[in-house]
């Protein structure tokens, strides 16, 4: 009888203390809640504003084409080229620090850009935008990482799904933000822009008064050389070069996925459609799928997982090519490749994020996270002129999209082995 009742009792603690079962934010110590709300009302403040910059560049102030697209390549590439220098910065001051002053670059180049009418000063203020992006978002990534890792430690659920409520957070911010701006923009672009200013405003304040001086077990890195290790750090390499095959996929939304949309109904109106669905799909199904990934699948297969429904969605419209579809039955493809690029994203995103702080070198997580965003961000740009390049040679219209196919089935293979972490003269961590 005791017997019984001691496995009766334990039963019943599985139960009741299940990871599985728990609402993940109810339970999210108060630094995690910051930074996941930080991450939503900073989408909401970046995409209220630059869905409608190139229009307002071309129209408004008259920028040639050329000079529009250049602007806004300098804008990508001062945030992601960069973010391995904020990541840096980050472990060597602390995340309060870096976080701070992203927020006030941003309120300042989102003011700059309300009021800039010529062409070196909107320069000065999308770079200044984009150089707060590369202090700003390895901080709140690299810490959210961090202390999913401490929860997953202690026994409150995997840590795929703290960073799967930082991706719908995210998703959230651009779906809200466009909306805002699109309301905004009735006034004029100069209040879109200050009314940007002003969420970074607040993000600024929240974080003055409720992020701490120094969170607990977040180590300062003063020593040099974290960057020569982390280029011998094959694992990690790995990881990048598959999370930029995801990153090139994810950029077919705006390079290959428009001329498919043209082809198939002789405009481009359907694509706000198609980028809504993608949006509402990851609101509505990131952390669902990440729970059960999280339970059936694991970081490594998951990110397979998602790499080959990547693969899928280009392979679908390849197929559909050859019969011709055009109208609403031409779009079926390009809404198929939209679904299964968005559930890859949900199943990739979360996991190599996830797998950071397992490769990374001890107090170097900043450095890790943005260095993953400037490495893929690296090959999302080699990859886009290649791209480019085969959207516009004389090939078979199923061909660019069954290469693009072959690359994130071919990354799916590269990913190095779950078991495999950062080493270092002291051994593994």
């Amino acid at each position: 009888m005791p017997d019984l009742i001691s496995r009766a009792l334990t039963r019943r603690t599985v139960r009741t203390t299940k990871p599985s079962r728990e609402r993940t934010w109810k339970h999210l110590s108060p630094l995690l809640r910051l930074l996941l709300l930080t991450q939503l009302t900073s989408g909401i403040g970046f995409f209220a504003v630059l869905p409608f910059l190139a229009e307002h560049l071309g129209t408004a102030l008259g920028m040639a084409g050329w000079m529009v697209g250049f602007v806004l390549g300098l804008r990508t590439f001062s945030q992601q080229g960069l973010f391995v220098v904020g990541g840096a910065l980050v472990d060597r001051y602390g995340v309060r620090p870096i976080v701070l002053a992203g927020c006030a670059l941003r309120v300042a180049g989102f003011a700059w850009l309300g009021y800039a009418e010529q062409t070196w000063t909107v320069i000065g203020a999308v770079l200044l935008i984009g150089f707060a992006a590369a202090l700003f978002s390895p901080a709140v990534e690299s810490e959210v990482a961090r202390q999913a890792v401490i929860r997953e430690e202690e026994g409150h659920g995997s840590r795929t799904r703290v960073l799967a409520l930082l991706s719908a957070a995210g998703q959230a911010g651009a779906f809200i933000g466009p909306l805002l701006g699109a309301l905004l923009l009735a006034v004029d672009f100069r209040t879109t822009c200050l009314a940007g200013a002003a969420v970074f405003v607040l993000i600024l304040a929240g974080h003055v008064w409720l992020m701490p001086q120094h969170i607990p077990g977040r180590v300062r890195t003063r020593q040099r050389g974290g960057t020569r290790v982390l280029l011998r750090n094959r694992s990690f390499l790995a990881l990048c070069c598959a999370y930029g095959t995801y990153l090139l996929a994810y950029n077919q939304l705006y390079l290959a996925l428009p001329d498919e949309v043209q082809r198939a109904t002789g405009s481009q109106a359907a694509l706000s459609w198609l980028f809504a669905l993608s949006s509402l799909l990851v609101v509505c199904a990131q952390l669902p799928l990440t729970r059960w990934a999280g339970d059936r699948l694991g970081l490594r297969r998951s990110m397979i997982a998602g790499l080959l429904l990547i693969a899928a969605g280009f392979a679908v419209v390849a197929a559909a090519l050859p019969v011709g579809w055009t109208g609403v039955a031409g779009l079926l493809p390009a809404a198929g490749y939209v679904v299964l690029l968005t559930l890859g994203q949900m199943l990739v995103v979360p996991a190599a994020r996830a797998w950071v702080p397992d490769l990374a070198e001890n107090g170097r997580t900043g450095l890790y996270t943005g260095a993953l965003s400037s490495v893929s961000g690296l090959i999302v740009l080699i990859g886009s002129s290649v791209t480019g390049s085969l959207l516009d040679l004389d090939l078979p219209p199923a061909v660019p999209w069954l290469i693009l196919a072959a690359v994130p089935a071919l990354a799916a293979a590269i990913l190095p082995s779950r078991s495999e972490r950062y080493a270092d003269a002291g051994g593994a961590h």
